[in-house]
């Protein structure tokens, strides 16, 4: 039987969403729209939380790096669909697959515990506000931060480790419009049992232990704004962690429904379509869910845009003198 790896072919063909002509010029034009508002949102997120002062506390320094993961991931997957769709060659190098399954992984699970850190941080601020300057400190934020990272990197490591060492001798295609961990296995004649039980334990464990600490923090939440006597009081504690909630419950519903299925139905629309929502749609959406329901990110635009208008007038006014 013909086995080969990277040191014997170079290429695999993703196969893309459709065959058909005109649903890939309706998808080519949606996702350019998408990734411009993508890209736009995302990066205005982050200007504007580093250009306003009243934005620099842990809540902001979370949403900000959560932008800059939904920009990066969008990034790593949304051009190369494009480029198929536009383009009669769905051909993806060996290296090439490999780094964007590598960097996709990467950013998903520090994404993952990144939502942790968010819900960790609101559950201080509503459950125990005396103590939230103190526990939520600088130093402890990047701590957080910098775990995330740390932990996806070793999901990534291990999994493009035990993806190394398959060897192919099926058809090259991809039946998928990225390079997806599940879509790879199923080319290889290797037995995968052992790689599989790996990448699931690892990445198990990441969404595990990241879903249990988002939902024992909003128990807690949840617990706490009940013994509120007041009505706007409740209202007011369940508004800074509305958007939150509602970002989690998309990503991770997503997630789930895509993944906790048996591979033979893998390849099937609805998994393809939620595919596209969570790797293309949800880097789109969270800068408008955690914009538009957030009087704080509201003001803080205003003020920038008063500040630059502020700063044009002083800096016309000092020409003309």
């Amino acid at each position: 039987m013909n086995t080969w790896n990277y040191t014997k072919e170079s290429d695999f063909i993703l196969m893309g969403l459709t065959d058909s002509k005109e649903i890939q010029l309706v998808l080519t034009v949606l996702f350019v729209l998408i990734y411009l508002v993508t890209v736009l949102g995302n990066a205005g997120m982050m200007l504007i939380i580093r250009l306003d002062a009243q934005l620099h506390t842990p809540m902001y320094f979370f949403l900000s790096h959560l932008s800059f993961l939904d920009l990066s991931y969008s990034t790593v997957i949304t051009p190369k669909t494009l480029q198929n769709l536009l383009t009669s060659t769905k051909v993806i190098s060996f290296i090439g697959c490999f780094t964007q399954m590598y960097a996709f992984v990467l950013l998903a699970a520090a994404e993952c515990f990144l939502l942790a850190s968010m819900a960790y941080d609101r559950y201080v601020a509503i459950c125990n506000p005396l103590q939230y300057p103190v526990i939520m400190s600088t130093r402890f934020c990047s701590t957080l931060l910098t775990g995330s990272y740390m932990i996806g990197t070793m999901d990534s490591t291990v999994n493009i480790f035990c993806m190394n060492t398959l060897y192919f001798c099926r058809t090259k295609v991809i039946h998928h419009f990225f390079c997806d961990t599940s879509p790879i296995l199923a080319l290889s004649c290797s037995d995968t049992r052992n790689i599989q039980i790996i990448i699931f334990i690892f990445a198990g464990s990441t969404l595990v232990v990241s879903l249990i600490t988002i939902s024992a923090s909003y128990v807690s939440i949840l617990s706490t704004i009940l013994k509120i006597n007041s009505t706007s009081g409740k209202h007011k504690a369940f508004s800074t962690c509305a958007s939150h909630l509602l970002g989690v419950t998309v990503f991770y519903g997503t997630l789930i429904f895509t993944y906790l299925k048996p591979s033979n139905s893998y390849y099937s629309g609805k998994e393809q379509v939620a595919s596209v929502f969570y790797t293309i749609v949800i880097p789109m959406l969270n800068p408008l869910i955690y914009s538009l329901r957030n009087k704080e990110v509201k003001s803080a635009i205003h003020r920038v845009i008063k500040k630059q208008k502020g700063s044009r007038l002083k800096f016309r006014v000092a020409l003309s003198d």
